[in-house]
């Protein structure tokens, strides 16, 4: 599973696209899937997915482009992803193909299209100036964009679960009628700018100790704002700097294998001798 959005990336703009996907960030994904074929070239999938994401700024090899303000911005996050899609499965070679039904050492691409529901909850590393310690800290009710705050109407509160759109592409290998294996990738579309906790500018830290307790003031302080650069007059980096991104939400995607196993009975030479019935992935 990997995420694209603000944090991380290569040179240039950031964006969410495959060009600003870095290897070290990608981190393991496992789910469980059940699929209905009731014709061979159309599938109805319901899927739950369990993975986790992460980017960091410091990822970015600097090279004296736009990648150079996100470099210095020097924030970074990661969050549990629990998702579940239902999709539907396209296989247009099977018009093509003589005998649909003889699937035994078949090739066949495919196409995916969906709706999903995902839970995610960002959290960035904190540098703990009493203690000297570095941990995990929930983003969300840190507000570190101001949103919620009466100063800023028009950012508000994010939800922790929202929908997306999965589509993606496939390819499908018959060892036969009752055992196949898959390998596809999946980019989920989303309607949020902040699985990673970034989107607009910096608010001016006195708020937070102005709306939020005072144990939570001095963290949010901390966490809006982590680049060395921000006492430096005219950095970009101090109240109202570009933080984010956004007119781009932020996505992920999957790149995975799935091993299908037909399930149920026989209830006729068509059901025998295709995969029309539900598959179970490990």
């Amino acid at each position: 599973m990997v995420f694209l959005g603000d944090l991380g990336g290569h040179a240039g703009k950031g964006t969410t696209f495959i060009k600003d996907y870095n290897m070290n960030t990608t981190k393991l994904a496992i789910g469980g899937f059940y699929t209905a074929y009731p014709t061979q070239w159309l599938g109805f999938r319901l899927s739950l997915n369990f993975g986790s994401i992460e980017g960091s700024d410091q990822d970015i090899k600097p090279k004296g482009g736009d990648e150079e303000t996100r470099l210095a911005r020097n924030l970074d996050f990661q969050s549990k992803i629990l998702e579940g899609t239902v999709m539907a499965e396209f296989y247009p070679t099977v018009f093509l193909e003589e005998d649909p039904d003889d699937v035994t050492a078949r090739l066949r691409p495919y196409g995916v299209l969906g709706l999903g529901l995902f839970h995610f909850n960002p959290q960035g590393s904190y540098h703990d100036p009493n203690t000297g310690q570095t941990y995990w800290v929930d983003l969300q009710p840190l507000h570190t964009e101001g949103e919620g705050f009466p100063e800023y109407p028009n950012r508000k509160p994010y939800k922790l679960t929202q929908l997306n759109i999965p589509i993606g592409v496939g390819v499908k290998y018959f060892f036969s009628d009752n055992l196949n294996l898959s390998f596809e990738i999946i980019h989920r579309k989303t309607f949020t700018d902040y699985i990673d906790d970034v989107s607009t500018t910096y608010i001016d830290p006195s708020l937070f100790y102005k709306y939020l307790s005072p144990s939570l003031a001095p963290i949010a302080a901390a966490m809006a704002n982590k680049s060395p650069l921000q006492s430096v007059p005219g950095s970009g980096y101090g109240v109202g700097g570009k933080r984010g991104d956004p007119s781009q939400n932020d996505a992920y995607f999957t790149a995975q294998f799935k091993l299908g196993i037909r399930i149920g009975g026989r209830t006729s030479d068509r059901w025998r001798n295709s995969t029309h019935c539900p598959l179970l992935r490990f």
